[in-house]
């Protein structure tokens, strides 16, 4: 996968993490991989269509995902309710628009769908990828926990500019 692709998502994660929850974000090896599969407790999923096409997997461990929303909203959770995923698919589709924002100016035009959370309780997720495009994961650490995005986007045939 292009690192033109990558990067637009990288610094948008970085950039709202730093404005909306005060924290640094320090980027991992990424690896790839055959398909989006997460043990995760929690992952979002946003559906990119356009110039560039596949899916974005954000996927938080749960003490990660209360520690955000406590930051956010300056209130103790002690489980995942729709308060907490609410606020999560919200830090995830502005992620999103962010990176679809500076693709943008790449001359890459994509919109995004509404973000789905995922909650499978320990089993494995798997998402049908572009055909022929393997998945990206991109590991994330901040001083509140580890976050991992898969990415699976695929170049669409474009007028040549």
């Amino acid at each position: 996968m292009k690192a033109e692709y990558v990067n637009p998502f990288y610094q948008a994660t970085i950039n709202v993490f730093k404005l909306m929850l005060d924290l640094e974000v320090m980027r991992d090896t990424s690896r790839a991989l055959q398909q989006m599969l997460g043990k995760q407790e929690v992952g979002v999923i946003i559906e990119v269509e356009g110039d560039l096409s596949g899916h974005i997997l954000y996927r938080f461990p749960d003490t990660m995902i209360l520690e955000m929303v406590k930051i956010m909203s300056g209130l103790e959770f002690d489980k995942i309710d729709s308060f907490v995923t609410s606020a999560l698919a919200e830090v995830s589709n502005i992620i999103s628009g962010n990176a679809v924002s500076s693709l943008f100016k790449q001359n890459y035009r994509c919109t995004i769908k509404p973000p789905r959370i995922v909650m499978e309780d320990k089993k494995p997720l798997c998402l049908d990828c572009p055909p022929g495009e393997p998945v990206l994961r991109l590991p994330l650490q901040t001083p509140i926990g580890k976050l991992e995005i898969d990415m699976a986007l695929k170049e669409n045939n474009r007028p040549v500019q």
